[in-house]
C-alpha cells in the first residue's frame, strides 16, 4: 500500500485529540502501542513524522500526532501479513536499508554545505561586484485608442489630476488605485512600455504608447538604483549549488575510500526484468 497514500487517507478521519491521557515527559522508547506484541514507540512517530513531504509539515501537531500514530499500527498490521521470510522481501529491505543510509549521510552533508554563513559568503563571492540596475515607480493610464491617449494628454496639460483621471478612465486592473504600478524593472514589462519609462524624466508624462495591451499613458514619479540581485532573490539557487558541489565531492570521495570490486560477469542487461528469480 502506498504509504503517502494511506497517510493521506488516516488524516481525513483525524478527530481532535491526543493519542493517550498519560502526560509523562517521553523518551524515544516510550511505547505508545503495541500491534501483535510489536511495539510503537514515540521514536517511531518522530523518525516517521521528519521524513513525512513538507505539505503535511504545515498539519497542526495534534493531528499529525495521531494520524503519524494511526498510520504505524495500520502498516504493522497490514505489514503482518507479508511474508518476511522470502527472498524478495529480503532483498527489498537491504535495498531499502542502503538507500536510507545513504540518504540520511548524504542529508547531513548538504544540510551542513548550505548553511547560512555558507549561502552569504557564496553570495558575496558570486555578486559582491554585481553592478547596480535602475527601477521605475510610474502609473500609467490604459485606454483601446490613440485619440483617447491624446485627449488624457490635454486633459493632463490643462491641470487634471492623473490619478483620479485614471481611476476614471483606465481600462487595466490598475486603474481602481489611480494607475500605481508601484517600483519596477523595465524589463518585466512589455518592450514598448519598459523602453519607454527608460527614456522618461521624472514627473514627466509620456505620448501615447501602443502595447499589446491598448494605449497607455504613462506619468514617471521616481527612480532607483537597486542591486542586480539581493540573497532572497537567488537563495534557493546558491543553496542548491552549494548541496550538489558537498554531494558531489562526498559521493566522489566515498568512492574513493571504500573497497569496490566488480566482478567480471557478463549478464544480459535483460534479467533486470526477470522478477521471476525472486520467487
Amino acid at each position: 500500500m502506498n504509504l503517502k497514500h494511506l497517510f493521506a487517507a488516516t488524516v481525513c478521519i483525524l478527530s481532535i485529540g491526543t493519542a493517550g491521557s498519560t502526560q509523562n515527559k517521553p523518551t524515544a522508547a516510550t511505547v505508545l502501542a503495541t500491534v501483535n506484541g510489536t511495539e510503537i514507540t514515540v521514536g517511531h512517530v518522530i523518525a516517521l513524522t521528519a521524513r513525512l513531504p513538507e505539505q503535511y509539515q504545515a498539519i497542526a501537531d495534534v493531528d499529525l500526532f495521531k494520524g503519524v500514530l494511526d498510520q504505524l499500527i495500520n502498516q504493522t498490521a497490514i505489514g503482518a501479513g507479508a511474508d518476511a521470510d522470502s527472498l524478495e522481501m529480503k532483498i527489498m529491505i537491504e535495498n531499502e536499508t542502503r538507500a536510507l543510509l545513504a540518504g540520511d549521510v548524504l542529508k547531513k552533508i548538504g544540510n551542513a554545505a548550505a548553511g547560512d554563513a555558507a549561502i552569504q559568503a557564496a553570495f558575496d563571492a558570486k555578486y559582491g561586484d554585481q553592478p547596480f540596475k535602475t527601477e521605475y515607480k510610474a502609473s500609467h493610464i490604459l485606454v483601446v485608442s490613440e485619440e483617447e491617449a491624446k485627449g488624457l494628454i490635454e486633459s493632463l496639460a490643462d491641470g487634471a489630476d492623473f490619478t483620479e483621471l485614471a481611476k476614471e478612465k483606465s481600462t487595466g486592473p490598475s486603474g481602481p488605485g489611480g494607475g500605481d504600478l508601484g517600483w519596477f524593472s523595465p524589463e518585466h514589462m512589455v518592450a514598448e512600455f519598459g523602453n519607454a519609462v527608460k527614456e522618461m524624466s521624472l514627473g514627466g508624462v509620456s505620448a501615447p504608447i501602443k502595447t499589446q495591451f491598448g494605449w497607455h499613458v504613462i506619468k514617471l514619479f521616481e527612480t532607483r538604483e537597486v542591486p542586480s540581485a539581493t540573497l532572497e532573490d537567488v537563495r534557493g539557487e546558491i543553496e542548491e549549488e552549494l548541496r550538489d558541489a558537498a554531494l558531489k565531492k562526498a559521493i566522489a570521495k566515498y568512492e574513493a575510500d571504500a573497497e569496490i570490486v566488480r566482478n567480471d560477469v557478463t549478464i544480459e542487461p535483460s534479467v533486470i526484468r526477470q522478477t521471476e528469480l525472486l520467487d
